[in-house]
Parts: C-alpha cells; structure tokens; sequence
C-alpha cells in the first residue's frame, strides 16, 4: 500500500476533465464517470422559473428529445445535468431548448455557489406579496364567515378587496400558467390559476347577474357543501384566500428548500477570505484569497484559519480538523505535514507553501462531489417523475369531469362548481416531487458536516439492503502502523538502558519496525545517542557501535549465525509474540542478547465500537487480510468481529466477496488499500477510508473523509434514514393526493381548505426532509 498522497488528481466528467487535488492527511477523492463514447461532454445548468415538479418534468423531457441528449432536472436544487454529443451541440443550445419553454438557464459554476441572490430576491417578493394579499384577504373572510359582518352590499366591498389579491397577489401563478399554456403545456400554477380565476369569475358574474348583489341577501361561510341550495353563491373568500395559503406554502417551502441545502453553503463558507503571504524579502502582506497561487508562502497563527491547502514549511502546531472530519480532537503537524484550507491553526505559528488553490481545493473538491450527490436522482424518485408529467392534465380532467357529473346527477350549479374547483386546487405534484430531493439535499450535506461523501442517490438503496460488511485490516481495522507494545529484558539488564540502546541503532534504520522502536525510545527519553559504523543486513537485521557498545538488533537467526546463544527465558516471550500475531525483534549487546521487543500493528481505538455498532445494524462482520491466519484471527478478537480469513491476495478478496454474493449474501467492503480497488468495486456497497489511496476511494460508494470506522456506521445509519425519509415523503405525497382528490370531487371538501391543505402538503414533505439536520453521529453521542 503505498504511504503518501498524490500530488493531483483527475476528475472526468466526458469530455471535461477538472484538476482537483486530494485531500492532503485528510482524504482524496476521484470520480471518475467513464463516458461510453469520447465526444461527449457533461454541463450543469442553473435553471430558473420552475414553480413545480412538472415544469422539471417539462424541462427535463425537452433536454431528452435534442439529439444525443440526456439530461436530468432536479426541482428541489434547481438544477439540470445534461450529457451530450460535443461534436453536435454546445452548452448554448441546451440553453436556448430550455429559454424556448419559457424558462430560464445559464452554465453552473464549476465551484457550487455559495448563496443565491436570485433566490433571496424571490422570498423577499413572495413574502411582500403573502403580507399585503394576507392583509386584504383576512377581511374578506372574516365577512364571509361571521353573519353579524355583512353589513349593507359589504359583496361589493369583499369584490374590491379581493380584486388585487386575485390578480396582484396571484400574478405569479397566472404568468407561469399562461407563459405554458403558449407552449401547450400545464403545471400546478396552471390548476392554481384556473381554480381561483373560476372562482372569482362565477361571484362577479353572481355580483352582477345574479341575486348574491342584492342588498337583502347574506350569507355564511358552510363547509357542508352538499345541499339543495340553488341560489347563487359567493366565492371571493375562495378566491383571496386560497392564493393567501399557496403564497404562504410557496414562502415556507421556499425558506424550507434554503435550509435543506445550508449544510452545503456552510462548507462553501467556511473558507479564510485573506491570507498572510510572505514575499520573497519575507515581508508579511495581507492579500485576498483569490491572489493566493499554487507555490505561494503563507503564515498562519494560532487561531486563523489555514488559507488553502499547502505543506508546512515551517513551524509546529495542532489543527482543528472538525469541519471536515466531523472530529473535535485537534490534530498535530509539523514540517512536511500536510494541511487543508478552511481548518483552524490551534496554537502554533505556520509557514505554509500552498499546493492548491480555489476550486482545486479539498474543500471546494467535497463540497462538488456532494453537489453531485444533491443533484442526482434516486431509484425510488422515478414513480414519482412519472406520475407528475401527467398529474396536471389528469387533475384538468378530473375536475372538468366532476363538474359534468354533478350537473348530470341533478345538482346545483353551485354544488358541481364547488367540487370542480376544489379538484383543481387540493391537487399537489409539487409534494412529489420535493419528496426525493429535499431529503437527498439535507441527507447529503449533514453527510459532509460529518465527514461522509456520499457519491449518488442510488447509494441509500444499497445501504438499506446490505447484510454483510467486510473489512480490510491494515489501515482499516488497525492504525497501519507498527507500535512497540512490549519489551522483556533478560536478567540481569535495564529495561531502559536497553530500550536506549536499541532504539537509537534502530533510529538509523528506516523499516517499519525499526520506527516503532525508534519512536518509542525518543518519545521516552528525548534525543537519542549517535550511531557509528552503522551497518543494515537487509531482510536480517542492523548492527552499529553506540556510547562504545555494539548492538545488534533483528531475527534470531541473525543473532545465532554471529554466533550467540539464545536464552530459554527470552525464547518464551518470543514465542509468545508469534502465537499472538506480533513480530519479534531480538537485541543483543556486546555480542550476548539481552532483550525480545513485541512490535505489532494494533488496532484503532474505536474500532471495537464500531465492529459492536454494526452488528447492532444486524450486519455479519468478516475481516480480509493479507497477514497471516494467525494476525487476522488475532485482530478479530480484538475488537469482536464474526469471521477472520487471513493470507488473502487482493484478487481472492475478489472472489471471497463475489462467493457471498452468490450465497445470497448483499455485500459492503471497506478498505483503504491500492489492493483494496478491486473489491471494493465488486461488492454491492463500497466504503473508502479517506486516509487511504485514491484506487480505493474511487472505487468506493462511500468515502469517510478521515480514518475512524465508526463513520462507517455513521454513514450506514445515515444513508438508511435518508432512504426512510424519501419513501414517508413519498408515502405522504401519494397518499395525500390519492385521498384528497376523491374527496374534493365527492362534494364534501370546500375549496377553501382545499387550498390550505394543498399549501400544507409541500411544507410537511419538506420540513419532514430537514428533520435530517438533527441526525446525531454515534461519535458525538459517546462523547456527549
């Protein structure tokens, strides 16, 4: 496996290619999405004008008939990914299909905006328009309720009142309609436009010809709407009212749909605005973050947040990571460390040499790949894309028809016209099609406040089905580094001594073994004593001459081949070692061994957790290794996981992962390893450790910015309950129309709370959807 980073890496998209970097200490990513044919190219496209998921629907069905297109539109992020034949077409045309249908369209920015203005300047106008319509349309309801405040022709003053309401207050919803009624198409706004229109059109032409003019007549607001009745009635309070409760839902819904996508806006913001950069006399300037270049010097002091992602130069300090890793616990750097832009310098001055910049940070690079995520679409969304490319037609019909009905059925005029209307404005597509979106928006990005990189949509039905988790070890399971974890000295010699001694021969040594000695003794006893006449026996061990001693340090069949007799005491505390997994490392001084150091790979601290969380997910535990039997079965002790298998190769993990598959088993792999790409692309879900290789994340379904297998479960449970979300939104959506309509026709639901509870429905799907942001990851519940 290899140890360090790459210096870049690619993301292709078709025919674009984007040059991210990886996310130096911290996580790298790739996503490569193979083109089935070299001439084709990917654009996003930022649309405006959408009031429904049908006018999604619309767009995304005009994008699909342009030659070699195929597109995606998500109502929710307002957004369109379109692939399409380079040599043919250019982003200009897809835009000029989409202007042609009356709405609007321009290239995404290739790093995801921060904020929309548009978007603020659009609630702001829904909320003047929901506050004045509100203030007129109050007294209209009051009158039309309360007998005792229809005083003298007060129709007429409840007409005057209304008027703008209808025609001012509702102007967005008459202007999309009639905007897609040019182009022989309908959406909601169509249903909305059409409902009110009718009802105020039938009360002026019953102010005028009929006897509701009539000062002698009064009236009250009736739910019951069943009755013989055949005066003519007033629908004013309709009229205002129910374009009051659609601007209200469309003004929540619009707020809601703000606060789904914070989590995505907060990583955008997160970055430093200025950085510290020093020049080439090493004078400190204060410049924008946009002047900072690949190579250019930077300080940083304690408190400030590291500019863009660099390399310390100088300098030694701990580093907030949280806001990429979801991890309070500050992590230490020094010269050579890797860094990331937007993380917080603790307590240490920094110099760092900055190796990426703007859009090619690890920040902007995550902050891309779950936009990407935002605006993909799940498996479970296509009924619903379905059903609302034909909703708006099918409500036409169903009220035009409940009208005929009703009539024909002997009733009023009154009677089949209530119902009609109440048809048209209780229907709701818009419930469906936030169901998917706005859960997968807020999903995802309290996904990426934890530290999880979820790469699509169809992931979360993967995560639901699995029952089985394979682990990798090393880098996985354990830390990926070799530790000291015992010495047994022979007697007659110091503990100390000898560990000084021997850690600073082995200091000379660059084997991973030898580092963990190494580290051992500096940790203990600080600087260690030179080296002379150092000499390394490759694949045997190392001897040198140290404060007059020589010291040997390896097997021990190194040791018996220069001659020295093995102790019976230290044989056992080596025999030990190997029956427990661990590596051996025989010391002798002055030709006469004296000590047996344990060395072994041990496991994370939190790894024992984890395993015990999963299977709590009623998930089967197996753990893959390369290492021995013996190491595997060790390690799964450890920390508690059902199955062990050791002594595997990375092509029998293939095969290992594949035969459970084919035993009916669905199947997640972690890994972190170059020899872990392969099987983590055959198994059904797979989860990259960020701290690994970029073969194995792009492998990957998952990808856990930082090395803590507790994400995992994190991710599990998160991408589960996001799945949950979806399909309650759904069941709501469906089940609300497939109730309310009915109703609405039957005659017994007045268009009055028709309106209301079609304003209700989109605001529950998506407050449902936000209640995501309060999901608790198991870190901080431990901690808490």
């Amino acid at each position: 496996m290899r140890g360090g980073p790459l210096e870049s890496l690619s993301i292709q998209h078709s025919a674009f290619v984007y040059y991210t970097p990886l996310w130096y200490g911290v996580c790298m990513v790739s996503t490569t999405v193979s083109a089935p044919e070299a001439d084709l190219a990917t654009v996003r496209l930022d649309i405006s004008g959408m009031t429904c998921a049908a006018c999604a629907s619309r767009i995304e069905k005009k994008l699909n008939k342009l030659e070699g297109v195929t597109a995606t539109v998500n109502y929710a992020t307002e957004r369109a990914v379109a692939s399409f034949d380079a040599h043919a077409l250019v982003p200009s045309d897809l835009i000029a299909a989409v202007n042609a249908i009356g709405y609007g369209a321009s290239v995404a920015p290739e790093v995801p905006r921060q904020d929309s203005e548009a978007t603020d300047r659009r609630e702001s106008a829904l909320r003047r328009r929901l506050l004045v319509s509100t203030l007129l349309g109050v007294p209209v309801l009051a009158m039309s309720m309360v007998a005792p405040l229809q005083f003298d022709r007060w129709q007429w003053v409840a007409l005057v009142l209304t008027t703008p309401v209808v025609f001012w207050g509702g102007w967005p919803f008459h202007q999309t309609a009639a905007k897609n009624l040019r182009q022989l198409a309908t959406t909601m706004d169509t249903l909305v436009s059409f409902g009110t229109l009718a009802a105020y059109g039938w009360s002026v032409y019953a102010l005028f010809f009929g006897m509701a003019g009539h000062s002698g007549m009064k009236m009250g607001f009736d739910l019951t709407l069943r009755r013989d009745d055949s005066a003519e009635h007033l629908y004013l309070e309709v009229a205002s009212m129910v374009i009051v409760f659609l601007l209200a839902g469309r003004y929540f819904e619009t707020r809601a749909r703000q606060r789904s996508g914070s989590a995505l806006r907060a990583l955008l913001t997160l970055g430093a605005k200025e950085a510290v950069v020093l020049n080439a006399a090493g004078e400190e300037l204060t410049v924008p973050i946009g002047e900072l270049r690949a190579g250019s010097r930077f300080v940083v002091r304690p408190g400030e947040k590291i500019a863009t992602d660099g390399v310390v130069e100088e300098g030694r300090s701990a580093v907030d990571m949280s806001m990429l890793t979801g991890e309070s616990l500050p992590v230490d750097v020094t010269v050579g460390s890797h860094v990331t832009g937007a993380t917080m310098n603790v307590d240490g001055r920094l110099v760092v040499r900055a190796t990426h910049v703007g859009s090619d940070t690890a920040l902007a690079q995550m902050a891309r790949l779950v936009e990407e995520a935002q605006n993909g679409k799940a498996p479970v969304q296509r009924l619903a894309d379905r059903v609302s490319a034909v909703f708006v037609p099918f409500v036409i019909l169903a009220s035009a028809l409940t009208f005929v009905f009703w009539l024909l059925n002997g009733e009023s005029g009154r009677m089949a016209f209530t119902a009609a209307v109440a048809v048209l404005i209780i229907a709701c597509p818009c419930a469906l099609g936030l169901a998917t979106p706005t859960a997968l928006l807020v999903g995802t990005g309290r996904a990426a406040q934890l530290g999880i990189v979820i790469k699509g949509p169809q992931i979360l039905e993967q995560t639901r089905r699995i029952d089985t988790i394979v682990f990798d070890k090393t880098g996985t399971i354990t830390t990926g580094t070799m530790k000291l974890i015992d010495v047994e000295v022979a007697e007659g010699n110091s503990r100390d001594s000898t560990l000084q001694l021997v850690g600073a021969l082995e200091n000379s040594s660059e084997h991973p073994i030898a580092r963990a000695i190494a580290d051992s003794a500096k940790t203990q006893f600080g600087t260690l004593s030179p080296v002379e006449e150092f000499v390394n026996h490759a694949g045997l061990g190392v001897e040198g001459i140290i404060s007059g001693h020589r010291i040997v340090a390896g097997r021990a069949s190194f040791l018996e081949d220069r001659g020295m007799k093995i102790p019976e005491g230290l044989s056992g505390a080596a025999l030990r070692a190997d029956e427990d997994g661990h590596s051996a490392v025989w010391a002798a001084c002055d030709d006469v061994p004296v000590a047996v150091f344990v060395v072994a790979d041990s496991p994370k601290t939190t790894s024992a957790q984890a395993v015990a969380e999963l299977q709590a997910l009623d998930l089967r535990t197996v753990l893959l290794s390369g290492d021995s039997d013996v190491v595997a079965q060790r390690v799964a002790r450890e920390v508690g996981i059902d199955e062990a298998i050791g002594g595997v190769l990375p092509s029998g993990k293939v095969r290992f992962i594949a035969s459970l598959q084919e035993a009916g088993r669905t199947v997640a792999m972690v890994g972190d390893g170059v020899n872990d790409g392969a099987a983590l692309a055959q198994a059904d879900l797979g989860i990259a450790m960020g701290t690994g290789t970029d073969v194995a994340i792009e492998a990957a379904d998952l990808t856990l910015v930082h090395g803590d297998l507790r994400a995992a479960v994190d991710a599990i449970r998160l991408s589960r309950r996001t799945l949950r979300t979806i399909k309650t939104n759904l069941f709501w959506a469906f089940g609300y129309n497939v109730a309310a309509i009915p109703l609405a026709a039957s005659g017994y639901l007045n268009p009055l709370i028709a309106g209301a509870a079609m304003a209700f429905s989109s605001v529950f799907v998506v407050s449902n959807s936000l209640r995501l942001r309060r999901f608790r990851s198991i870190r901080s519940e431990m901690t808490a």
